[in-house]
């Protein structure tokens, strides 16, 4: 029996057809996907249809896990998504394939809900453009089209699905060629095409009227992790799958609503003003207890307090909602930013113009804050609002809407797990921070013994972490437990409840195991 010209043996389909049909569907998702990223090389980038469904399912997705991911991924949990949508692709081309080789019109329907979920992502993702679907419009149909080109060319005479083995090595090379070549080539050709690399390259910073140089005792150099976090390892959460690239001739601020006049602010004003320079500690709310997510950096910018100052902002408006590139908000307390502290427009980190990934040309920096209420990368709109009347990203999602960042140590050396050797004296060390308060004290317990204190590395200021440690002589074999908590500046210890970091951040004592044995 022969239905859209494929033989059916006694209703149902050979194992080969089958077999076939998910090799096809395969293919004809990796056309689809290269063409979307040729196709987004003249849009943008974050018009390629896999970066549009990810932008979109990450607004789908609940809070919770939101959370997981975080916790389970850390600054991975982007690739993990990326992955996740690569594979529930592959997986639904298949069926397409597999539908296609016994009812042509329900595989072309499979695509078309697809390539209809992909349109419905790039139209409704944060920041969206109306030219957003125009990659994926043209993916589904050329996915369509290597559907029945393939199914066409691998068929024999009779309708069945039975190519040989060299026309189907053929046919199938010269897709899997195109789509690897399209896709690779594709994403290549939009970081080459958007890309600021260039442009950041050139920016020249002018030096701060106020200098942050590197304090001498900050590093103790046993174990912590050290003072100052280089760039490329600066922790990263966002919700950004494609970085935005400004070009910072076209960058524009518009800081506007409850203020007395608008003010519209592009890089050169910025550059134009008093830089100054402060070492800044940022912690991601996510942070568990003893996790990595926080990192120390110089940062050189503009007093956001002065901006504000000079637009007028009202008494009344008790937010300031920032608005990033890629339509990201975030709601940061307006007492706060004018309380006196480096809260900065930020273009510089660590001697150099702010990279593309944490940034670049211009973020927001708020000691004392957690990042969620105040580090606003690529930031383009600033509203002074109320908290009453809008709630940015996160809080909606039910994190706290202030995000004072809490009192926390933690263990970096020795890990947990580690092997000592009876009598060694080994160093327990690690940092501390409380942004803005300051740390005034630490103290480590080994074995529910008497709290050691530790001898502390110096700071600059309040507003950055403060490394620790205290020797320590291993006395016997066996587990042991060691426990750090710290005191702020005004000598009030860490809170010993364990927390989850929902909804305002961890609290509690990071402890970790080691095992003494003998040298």
């Amino acid at each position: 029996m022969v239905g859209d010209g494929v033989i059916v043996h006694h209703g149902r389909v050979k194992r080969a057809d089958l077999a076939a049909g998910a090799v096809v569907g395969l293919l004809a998702a990796g056309v689809t996907v290269a063409v979307g990223e040729l196709v987004a090389v003249a849009v943008r980038p974050a018009a390629a249809p896999v970066i549009a469904v990810g932008n979109r399912v990450i607004l789908l997705t609940p809070e919770s896990v939101k959370r997981w991911a975080t916790r389970e991924f850390g600054t991975n949990d982007k690739h993990v998504l990326l992955t996740g949508i690569y594979t529930v692709l592959a997986v639904a081309s298949i069926g397409i394939g597999v539908l296609a080789v016994r009812w042509l019109w329900a595989g072309l329907a499979g695509v078309a809900l697809l390539g209809a979920f992909a349109v419905y992502c790039a139209s409704t993702a944060n920041a969206h453009r109306g030219t957003d679907v125009i990659p994926a419009i043209f993916g589904a149909i050329a996915g369509a089209s290597i559907l029945v080109a393939l199914l066409r060319a691998v068929r024999s005479g009779d309708g069945s699905v039975h190519p040989t083995r060299r026309q189907f090595l053929q046919v199938g090379a010269a897709t899997a060629g195109f789509a690897a070549v399209g896709g690779f080539g594709g994403r290549a050709w939009q970081h080459a095409h958007f890309g600021v690399s260039k442009q950041r390259a050139a920016v020249v910073l002018p030096k701060p009227v106020s200098a942050a140089p590197a304090p001498a005792g900050a590093d103790l150099g046993k174990g912590a992790n050290p003072y100052v976090t280089p760039n490329q390892d600066f922790y990263r959460i966002d919700t950004a799958l494609a970085v935005p690239q400004i070009d910072p001739k076209g960058w524009r601020l518009r800081i506007h609503g409850l203020v007395d006049h608008e003010l519209t602010l592009t890089y050169d004003d910025l550059l134009a003003r008093p830089l100054i320079e402060r070492w800044i500690t940022l912690a991601c709310v996510s942070n568990e207890i003893g996790g990595d997510l926080i990192s120390n950096a110089r940062f050189l910018g503009v007093r956001l307090a002065d901006l504000l100052r000079e637009a007028g902002v009202h008494p009344d408006a008790d937010q300031l909602l920032a608005t990033s590139e890629d339509g990201l908000t975030i709601g940061s307390p307006t007492a706060v930013v004018m309380d006196g502290r480096d809260a900065l427009l930020a273009v510089g980190m660590n001697g150099e113009p702010l990279p593309v990934d944490h940034g670049f040309p211009v973020r927001m920096v708020v000691p004392g804050l957690y990042g969620y209420v105040s580090a606003c990368k690529w930031i383009v709109d600033l509203q002074a609002t109320t908290f009453a009347n809008t709630s940015a990203y996160w809080v909606q999602g039910g994190w706290a809407a202030q995000g004072p960042v809490r009192l926390a140590s933690r263990i970096d050396t020795p890990r947990s797990g580690d092997k000592v050797t009876v009598g060694d004296v080994v160093p327990l060390a690690g940092i501390a921070w409380d942004q803005h308060v300051g740390v005034s004290k630490v103290e480590v317990q080994v074995d529910g013994g008497p709290w050691q204190e530790a001898r502390l590395g110096t700071v600059p200021s309040v507003d950055t972490w403060r490394q620790w440690v205290v020797p320590w002589t291993v006395g016997r074999t066996g587990q042991h437990a060691i426990r750090v908590r710290a005191f702020d500046g005004h000598g009030v210890v860490q809170d010993a409840q364990s927390r989850d970091p929902f909804p305002s951040g961890a609290t509690g004592y990071h402890q970790i195991l080691v095992t003494g044995r003998e040298a």
